[in-house]
């Protein structure tokens, strides 16, 4: 599932929860069964995502969490893979408007393959593990 969210308006719990929904009806219209299974949500501490009402849509939804530690940006997930990756496809080019820019985004993210994003998954095990093993330090 790919959101793009509006340029301007601050992304506050209200506005992180819409996808969060989203993303829920997503997995229940295509993956049939899985949300008796464990969802595990993997997301950094940006205010929106610690806030209350974001936790109490994610209790309800029965998801479990990974945290991500605070003051790590060594361990931000989405910034050594995906983020990585994708800034190297847009590097150079221009768009006429942001209509063109999300075709592009959407277009590279689906032609990726599940290989890709599983080797940006599995990089998650020794990012955690060092942080589990330094005490959290």
């Amino acid at each position: 599932m790919v959101e793009c969210l509006l340029q301007g308006p601050t992304i506050n719990s209200n506005v992180y929860c819409e996808p969060l929904k989203k993303l829920r009806r997503a997995v229940q219209n295509e993956r049939r069964g899985m949300l008796i299974a464990t969802i595990l949500l993997l997301h950094d501490n940006a205010r929106p995502h610690p806030a209350a009402q974001t936790q109490d849509l994610i209790t309800s939804f029965k998801w479990e969490q990974m945290y991500h530690p605070p003051y790590s940006p060594d361990l931000t997930p989405s910034d050594y893979h995906l983020f990585l990756h994708l800034k190297m496809f847009l590097g150079g080019k221009r768009f006429d408007d942001d209509d063109d820019l999300k075709e592009a985004v959407q277009k590279w993210l689906t032609s990726q393959t599940a290989a890709f994003y599983e080797e940006g998954i599995q990089k998650l095990v020794p990012h955690n593990d060092k942080c589990l093993n330094n005490g959290g330090e």
